[in-house]
């Protein structure tokens, strides 16, 4: 009888365990951003989100567990050979977010591969109708018609593709090498020019300062020499203004006369002496003058 007993008391504890297990097992937390693909029975019963949900025991079954948040994958550099006939190493970058986890997990078997084989063909579909400098200078171009290409084929695996990124695109090193020549004579051509047109605007600021400079002094010497012509025509008319309101004799203007011939004579340029006629006249007027003053006395 205690044999039957202890027997019993096993069972009982064995189906304890075994109730207890269950539920731990039917009792699930989701946590908020992931999901769980439910089967019943070998088939797909529901997508079970964030919260506290409920199995059933031994019937239902976790077939998946999805990751909802939005995922970045790099993918090794692929050669890829442009219309001119370059081979090029492109580097990408998928950004991508589980949209449905029930297609997700029965449309495809692993959708990560097939997003890197189909980034891979995409890509040489479109280099390979684009020349060397295009693949390099349209990259925005090539990241529009990658994400366009990947989003509609995993639209059926509930899967979104939200940004696509080239990280590299590295040419041979002979085409690395010549680009840089290119650009080192390009950037020389740019300076030669530069420098070209700094001398060409320095002589042209140059040329307009002395051509301003000699404008101003050519108006400069002008005005001086109005000034001193009316300067000089002024002391002229004061002169003869005086001389014809003092009325002075032909003495006094024939002395004044032979006053002024020493000044004359005075200059470095006079070597030729020319008589006037009205020297001559000037000097019978002053001899005149004193044989009349002298015949007086008498």
């Amino acid at each position: 009888m205690s044999f039957f007993l202890s027997a019993g008391s096993i069972i009982g504890l064995l189906l304890i365990v075994l109730v207890v297990v269950a539920l731990v097992r039917a009792i699930q937390i989701v946590p908020q951003p992931r999901a769980l693909v439910v089967e019943r029975l070998g088939k797909f019963h529901s997508v079970m989100y964030g919260g506290l949900h409920v199995l059933v025991p031994f019937i239902d079954r976790i077939a998946a567990r999805v990751d909802l948040r939005e995922q970045v994958t790099s993918f090794q550099p692929q050669p890829v050979i442009t219309a001119d006939n370059v081979v090029v190493s492109i580097d990408s970058v998928i950004y991508y977010q589980v949209t449905d986890p029930m297609y997700a997990t029965y449309e495809i078997a692993n959708f990560i591969q097939a997003i890197e084989q189909l980034t891979v063909t995409t890509l040489r579909n479109v280099i390979g109708s684009l020349d060397l400098e295009a693949t390099l200078t349209g990259r925005d171009s090539i990241n529009t018609q990658l994400r366009g290409v990947l989003d509609e084929a995993t639209g059926r695996w509930g899967i979104r593709v939200n940004r696509v990124e080239l990280k590299a695109i590295d040419p041979p090193p002979s085409i690395q090498h010549a680009m840089e020549q290119q650009l080192r004579a390009e950037r020389d051509k740019r300076a030669a020019i530069l420098t070209a047109q700094g001398v060409r605007e320095s002589q042209i600021l140059q040329a307009e300062g002395e051509k301003q400079s000699a404008i101003l002094r050519a108006e400069g010497q002008a005005q001086a020499a109005i000034t001193r012509a009316k300067g000089e025509a002024e002391a002229i008319n004061t002169v003869f203004t005086s001389i014809h309101e003092g009325k002075p004799t032909p003495d006094l203007l024939s002395y004044q006369y032979l006053r002024t011939l020493p000044e004359i004579a005075k200059g470095d340029a006079s070597k030729v002496w020319v008589v006037p006629t009205e020297l001559t006249a000037a000097l019978d007027a002053i001899t005149k003058g004193f044989k009349g003053s002298g015949e007086d006395q008498n």
